[in-house]
């Protein structure tokens, strides 16, 4: 590999002077590039659609972090499901762990929006307003002309409505559209807070698209640094194929060939979008978008050489000619995955659309009836996690027994709690012991929703 001392020292975006190198990668054409395009259109699809999406007449997705209220698919969360949110984030991370083990960096290319906007969005926009890879080189230290000030400016500015239209789906994610739509068309003095987000969110963006650019995945991404660790020689990576390209060498007219595949054209370095050189191995910068895939394939496929110079595969894959995915790290994340997300299943499949928790009331014991009968006094609290509000009664399954709630039926609205008293009476020789274990169904409207065990405390019948 050339200068494997050297390469591991700098980054492709930074000169030798320590300045910020300006990237311009040419665009490219390629299976892997219509691929990517194509679902790159479908997660934008997906993006800026969900918000619109609407079931039962509540969002199909909210995450409102203000309002504390989320919608996955439909169906209600709140802070007392935060035992799910946790469960589901550390599975997220096994889940990251083990793709990484397996496929390296494929979701920063495929799926991340930082890079399916700033690859399919925004520089795509460049090369419409400015032109080649070149031609934006040449606007960039150009002298301020007329035409420069207007391309550039007309740039901006549509960077700027894309980057507001950005900002205001993201707001629609965590106020819902019809907020939204009340925050576009009413006076921005009734929302100031929706206003300022929206604004903010919207700099932030065209700063990052504008500006920052590759430098987000490089320089401030966490996932890329994760790949020491992760990755080993079994990982399925976008690689170069040093056994077969080696050693590397022009390719002149008329002459006998000598030297590896590799023609030295470095066009697999003009395309990449964090200026890189993917010979040199597996880097921090790669966020293995396919780009040097296809500029390799075409260049292999003018000089006549089977393609696959640079392709998935891994260290072991070219050294061996050995692609080995299952290896005990695989295994172990595997089975921890599917422990966790069976678990999960199960927390989510048994979770009840009412919470009701009957407690016997703090500082009282048993209280002795005329009737010969035996009473407890219970604090009922209940927590509607549905979109309506419930009407809630209880019915008493064991012992046999009288149970009455202390002013009637209790209603709860939507994501609200409510409390109530229960008396619970049974009789004097039915008591066994000091505390018996209660159990009581939980209804709502006619359908039993839940069975909430408690205790009774009593006086023992003496013998």
């Amino acid at each position: 590999m050339d200068d494997e001392a050297g390469f591991r020292d700098s980054l492709g975006i930074v000169s030798k002077e320590g300045k910020r190198k300006w990237i311009f990668p040419r665009q490219i054409s390629g299976r892997f590039y219509r691929y990517r395009t194509a679902f790159s259109l479908f997660l934008l699809a997906v993006l800026f659609g969900t918000p619109f999406l609407h079931t039962g007449g509540h969002p199909f997705m909210l995450f409102n972090v203000v309002e504390r209220k989320f919608i996955l698919f439909g169906r209600m969360f709140g802070p007392h499901d935060f035992y799910l949110f946790a469960l589901a984030l550390i599975t997220t991370v096994v889940f990251i762990m083990l793709f990484t083990v397996v496929f390296g960096r494929l979701f920063c290319g495929w799926v991340c929006p930082q890079t399916v906007f700033m690859e399919m969005v925004f520089r795509r926009i460049d090369a419409l307003v400015e032109g080649d890879h070149q031609r934006q080189r040449h606007w960039r230290s150009a002298p301020w002309t007329g035409e420069k000030l207007l391309r550039k400016g007309a740039r901006y500015v549509i960077y700027a409505a894309l980057s507001f239209l950005i900002a205001n789906t993201l707001l629609a994610y965590v106020i819902g559209v019809d907020a939204l739509l009340k925050l576009v068309t009413e006076p921005p003095a009734l929302h100031l807070g929706g206003l300022t987000a929206a604004l903010l969110f919207s700099a932030l963006f065209y700063w990052v698209f504008a500006w920052f650019r590759e430098q987000a995945c490089i320089l401030v991404c966490p996932y890329g640094r994760l790949q020491g660790v992760l990755l080993d020689r079994h990982s399925i990576v976008i690689a170069y194929d040093h056994v077969r390209g080696e050693p590397r060498g022009f390719l002149r007219r008329g002459e006998e060939r000598t030297n590896g595949d590799c023609i030295d054209c470095a066009q697999c370095v003009e395309v990449c979008p964090t200026g890189i050189d993917i010979r040199n191995g597996t880097q921090l910068e790669c966020v293995n978008c396919t780009a040097c895939i296809d500029a390799c394939d075409m260049v292999m496929d003018k000089v006549k050489k089977p393609r696959g110079l640079i392709r998935y595969d891994s260290v072991e894959g070219i050294t061996a000619g050995v692609r080995r995915i299952w290896t005990p790290r695989v295994f172990g994340y595997s089975a921890t995955l599917v422990l966790l997300c069976s678990l999960l299943v199960y927390l989510v499949a048994v979770r009840t659309p009412l919470d009701v928790t009957i407690l016997r009331a703090p500082g009282m014991f048993y209280q002795e009836q005329p009737d010969e009968r035996i009473s407890n006094v219970y604090d009922v609290k209940v927590l509607n996690k549905t979109f309506d509000p419930a009407g809630l009664s209880l019915r008493l399954l064991e012992p046999a027994g009288e149970l009455r709630l202390i002013g009637g039926a209790v209603t709860v609205g939507p994501q609200e709690t409510a409390e109530a008293k229960l008396l619970l009476l049974l009789e004097r020789g039915s008591i066994q012991r000091l505390t018996t274990p209660v159990r009581v169904a939980v209804y709502a409207g006619d359908r039993q929703i839940d069975i909430v065990s408690t205790t009774f405390m009593g006086p023992v019948k003496s013998r």
